[in-house]
């Protein structure tokens, strides 16, 4: 009898225990909580939990992090950003190194005060007479040593030499060939 008036007390016990509210808490990122009721007790602060490390950020392409081969269109884009690199430190002749053959073609980037770019996603590989082709875009923004503010769209060209019998080394590395400014559209 005794047990069975112990094991109705902490069943009754038990159902009128209140629940935890805290664990019925949801957490809303990006909006404002409500404000809690004016008589409820006061609850300690929480913190959101974190996104997990894999989520994806909306409307972004993820780059791999890992290694990138020199001769895809991935090298192609990262010799492009040591270019623009190089040249807002203002380094023109390491700069201009990075055009190869076609050096005499580079511009004259010594009439901006200051010169950047922004370098996006290198386009797919094509290949014409022995050589690979890749184009990069890129949009181009500064001051001229006049104070002019510009912003302008280009499209660098880089070519290398297929791994061909007789190609150098140098021959087979992305080397800049041309930058163009397209025509603005209407």
């Amino acid at each position: 009898m005794k047990r069975l008036i112990l094991l109705s007390s902490l069943l009754l016990a038990a159902c009128s225990a209140q629940p935890d509210q805290s664990a019925n808490k949801m957490i809303v990122v990006g909006e404002e909580p409500a404000a809690p009721p004016e008589n409820a007790p006061a609850m300690p602060p929480t913190t959101p939990p974190r996104p997990a490390a894999n989520v994806a950020v909306p409307d972004r392409e993820i780059v791999s992090e890992g290694p990138i081969d020199p001769k895809s269109a991935q090298g192609a884009g990262q010799v492009v950003q040591t270019y623009f690199a190089l040249v807002e430190a203002k380094k023109f002749a390491e700069a201009k190194k990075l055009w190869g053959s076609a050096a005499s073609l580079a511009p004259d980037l010594s009439a901006f005060r200051e010169y950047h770019a922004e370098v996006y996603k290198p386009g797919d590989t094509e290949g014409a007479a022995g050589s690979i082709y890749v184009t990069v875009p890129v949009k181009a923004y500064g001051e001229t040593t006049k104070g002019e503010k510009f912003e302008e769209p280009q499209v660098v060209t880089l070519r290398r030499v297929n791994d061909v019998d007789g190609s150098t080394a140098e021959q087979r590395r992305w080397h800049i060939a041309k930058i163009d400014t397209p025509p603005p559209t209407h």
